[in-house]
């Protein structure tokens, strides 16, 4: 495959990955009964099957194998899994305690963490009016804390576990199907921990509610490994700043439907915050689009 083509991979496999990603608060939206912990426990238990299935139907238990032999690769893999596992806690206790808007402004600043980690870690360099819009980024976290710290809680939980995790599972050199298998192993033991607790608390598990909670639950399996899925493909055939430019995607769907579907609104500090970070956001695409049209 010619590096043109593992980019356009990559590209498509980013923005479908975020597609799903931006319209995940609707899905957490409908499960608002099932605790967040015990969904995080039922996400792992039901993505794992997944995982073993696609493995299974591409023939890649070879390389599995090889992954759980290589110490250095199974330590970044158990590493990745306590940094996606943390972040699928937050963004769930998030969107159950209705702050949609603090997850999508974790996920607009979690590109420009990207591109400095891609810059400090890679060698990947930034122009001047990149690095302006990363400070003028920074001046919008500064400005939530003004009276909006809930909201900068979230968000920069969120963007760091994320950016983070993007950052490790960038190095690891394993797979995409069998990196998130080995992390939903990783994570497997507590998640049937959690959801053993769960069945035996009085409310009983939030598996047997019935309705549409049950199938939802087990689907989660699929909501889950689907977008990481594409997510991992996207992160090893993509440099960290491109692939942290298309991660806009998912904040703006996520912000739509925080105001319009969850009715949150916006203070002045909050429209604030997020008007600069808009404002660095643009003016960082502007300079990597002039710079692409000077390459070509």
């Amino acid at each position: 495959m010619t590096s043109r083509e593992t980019f356009r991979r990559g590209l498509v496999a980013a923005v479908c990955a975020y597609i799903c990603w931006g319209l995940l608060p609707l899905y957490f939206k409908a499960l608002h009964a099932v605790p967040p912990l015990e969904l995080v426990g039922w996400r792992v238990v039901f993505t794992l099957p997944v995982c073993i299935a696609i493995v299974m139907s591409r023939g890649q238990f070879p390389e599995l194998r090889a992954a759980f032999a290589n110490r250095q690769a199974l330590g970044l893999m158990a590493l990745s899994a306590l940094l996606i596992g943390s972040n699928w806690l937050i963004y769930v206790i998030a969107i159950n305690s209705g702050h949609v808007l603090a997850t999508s402004l974790g996920y607009y600043i979690n590109p420009l963490i990207n591109v400095l980690l891609g810059t400090v870690f890679l060698g990947e360099r930034l122009s001047r009016v990149q690095w302006g819009a990363v400070m003028l980024a920074g001046v919008g976290i500064a400005l939530l804390l003004a009276g909006a710290v809930d909201t900068l809680a979230v968000a920069l939980s969120l963007a760091f576990t994320f950016a983070f995790y993007g950052f490790v599972r960038k190095q690891a050199p394993v797979g995409a199907v069998p990196g998130l298998t080995i992390e939903t192993t990783v994570l497997l033991l507590p998640a049937i921990a959690i959801v053993t607790l769960a069945a035996g608390s009085p409310g009983g598990s939030s598996l047997a509610l019935g309705g549409w909670t049950t199938p939802l639950i087990i689907a989660s399996g699929l909501a889950t490994a689907v977008p990481l899925l594409l997510f991992a493909v996207a992160a090893r055939s993509l440099p960290l700043s491109t692939l942290g430019f298309v991660q806009f995607i998912a904040p703006t769907i996520s912000f739509t439907l925080g105001l319009t579907v969850f009715g949150e609104s916006l203070d002045t500090t909050r429209l604030a915050s997020f008007a600069v970070i808009w404002a660095a956001i643009a003016l960082y695409s502007w300079d990597m689009g002039k710079q692409a049209s000077a390459a070509r």
